[in-house]
């Protein structure tokens, strides 16, 4: 702290207490009331007096071996981190109160929220009848995980459905080939959630009751309830529906969109369900929403940056960006961006970052920024991009003949078939030459079982934490406009979150070195100035 700020301080206290004293002259000092003690003319005066003494002395010894109690755990503790060499018999007692103290901390403390997903998600799966499994329609096979497919079948008498979701997002004939891909192995939904934009003049406090749900038109909701009426119907029983997926999927908007009210929380943030919810539809049934999956490291690069929720805060903005930028066709990739032909990565993002003016201090492109913007647009509700059904089916591993029959025994195929038929003419697809071509990379592995999943340091721990934090703060700071049916929307504009974005030290570092040099050589021009010579 300065001087100057350090006097302005103790000035201002003195005016307060000048003040302070004036208000008490006006008002006139009272003196405070003695204490009139035990009188004369009680009984038992003197008993009073010698317990009021007691009760005194009590007091102060316990205070006095409180005290002496803690310098005793203080001294232990220093003991302990100056000689590490200490006899076990004298750390004994230490380390059984550093053990309790951290196993209550454990009880009350959180736990690994990875961990807790994979519990949640065996609970959904082990309490349903019927689970839906939501895809991305951008890309249906990155979407699947054979791992949680594999649980369901091993669970026994549960039914699995595919759910198209975000089906207005690639084109109708790239939609139906999809469709008469997946049908061969389970039933497939095509399915367009319900989409609600926040009102920013209204207070964003959460309200007890349920939001009615006034929003844009839901494609494909009939022919899911209709399905699973049917198959109520056939059991005859209630029936219990989890809906499981990958992050940004819309498994808690299409939850909403079937209930028709706000019930289940979406956001722009990835994995915000992170507990089982259950919802009842009617009497019958009861749809249950579920934290999404974790996804393996083991996946390909692209697949880690598109469906793992926390693949922007753990791996590289620019590492993430690129590895989506690789698979798909680049051409389309310069049409939709409006940026000149690249070559590489690199040059691309430079190119964009220039295109939506995001630059770091010193008018140097902002290419970090612009990696987060693609990055936000690939993952979000708004981009148009899809993927090529591979050429002929062949069924997973886990899957064969017999299962694909019990999955589709109960259900009124022929009905879903219309269903789908008039929920693709209602939705309002893009054309193909306005939409991306993506290469998928197959089946997304995920974590099922919370054995797999390693323990995290407490560094590590903390690490994520404060990056954690520092991007939920650039979300919220920004207006949040939540766009089309799925779990999670887009921000509402991504560019400025990127120009929120801090500068790159070592790039700004290197473009100004260049003008570091000349300004050093125009001073030693000046500084060499001959006297003797005539410059007229």
């Amino acid at each position: 702290m300065t001087c100057h700020k350090r006097y302005k301080i103790q000035k201002k206290v003195r005016e307060h207490h000048r003040k302070l004293r004036k208000e008490a002259k006006k008002r006139g000092r009272k003196k405070p009331r003695k204490d009139p003690g035990v009188p004369n003319s009680a009984p038992f005066k003197e008993a009073l007096l010698r317990e009021a003494e007691l009760r005194k002395q009590q007091l102060e010894e316990l205070k006095q071996q409180q005290k002496l109690d803690r310098q005793k755990e203080q001294n232990k503790k220093r003991k302990l981190e100056t000689d590490p060499d200490v006899e076990l018999s004298n750390t004994e007692p230490v380390k059984e109160e550093l053990g309790q103290h951290k196993a209550k901390k454990a009880r009350t403390g959180k736990q690994n929220p990875r961990r807790l997903y994979c519990q949640e998600l065996k609970k959904v799966i082990e309490a349903s009848d019927v689970v839906l499994e939501v895809l991305d329609a951008r890309d249906p096979l990155g979407c699947r995980c054979p791992q949680a497919e594999e649980a369901i079948i091993r669970g026994g008498q549960k039914k699995l459905v595919l759910v198209l979701n975000k089906s207005d997002l690639v084109p109708k004939e790239n939609l139906e080939n999809w469709l008469s891909y997946l049908k061969k192995e389970l039933p497939t939904v095509v399915f367009k959630a319900s989409t609600q934009r926040k009102d920013k003049r209204k207070s964003s406090k959460v309200k007890k009751k349920a939001a009615p749900f006034k929003s844009e038109v839901c494609v494909g909701k009939e022919g899911l309830w209709k399905l699973l009426e049917d198959f109520q119907k056939t059991s005859g029983k209630a029936i219990h529906v989890g809906v499981i997926g990958f992050p940004n999927v819309g498994k808690s908007s299409v939850i909403n969109s079937l209930k028709q009210e706000q019930i289940c929380s979406v956001g722009v943030s990835m994995g915000l369900t992170r507990c089982m919810q259950v919802v009842p539809l009617d009497k019958q049934i009861t749809i249950i929403d579920s934290p999404c999956f974790i996804v393996s490291p083991l996946n390909s690069a692209p697949a880690l940056a598109l469906r793992s929720p926390a693949s922007i805060e753990v791996v590289k903005p620019l590492e993430a960006a690129s590895a989506i930028l690789s698979q798909a066709d680049a051409q389309q990739v310069v049409l939709k961006f409006t940026v000149p032909v690249f070559t590489n990565s690199l040059e691309f993002f430079t190119s964009l970052a220039q295109r939506r003016g995001l630059h770091q201090k010193g008018g140097s492109p902002n290419v970090e920024g612009a990696a987060k913007v693609l990055w936000s647009e690939w993952t979000g509700a708004f981009l148009g991009y899809y993927c090529h059904p591979p050429a002929s089916w062949t069924p997973p591993p886990h899957f064969n003949e017999s299962t694909v029959t019990d999955m589709k025994w109960g259900f009124d195929l022929e009905e879903l078939e219309k269903n789908n038929a008039y929920s693709i003419q209602a939705i309002k697809s893009p054309h193909l030459a306005s939409s991306i071509l993506f290469q998928s990379s197959g089946l997304t592995n995920g974590v099922i079982d919370e054995k797999d999943i390693p323990e995290e340091l407490p560094k590590q721990k903390k690490q994520k934490q404060e990056q954690g934090e520092s991007y939920e703060d650039v979300n919220t700071d920004q207006g949040i406009v939540d766009k089309e049916g799925d779990d999670e929307s887009l921000d509402m504009s991504p560019a400025e979150e990127a120009c929120e974005a801090p500068p790159e030290k070592s790039q700004a570092d290197k473009q100004s070195a260049p003008s570091f040099v000349l300004d050093k050589t125009t001073e030693e021009e000046d500084d060499a100035y001959d006297f003797s010579t005539d410059y007229v």
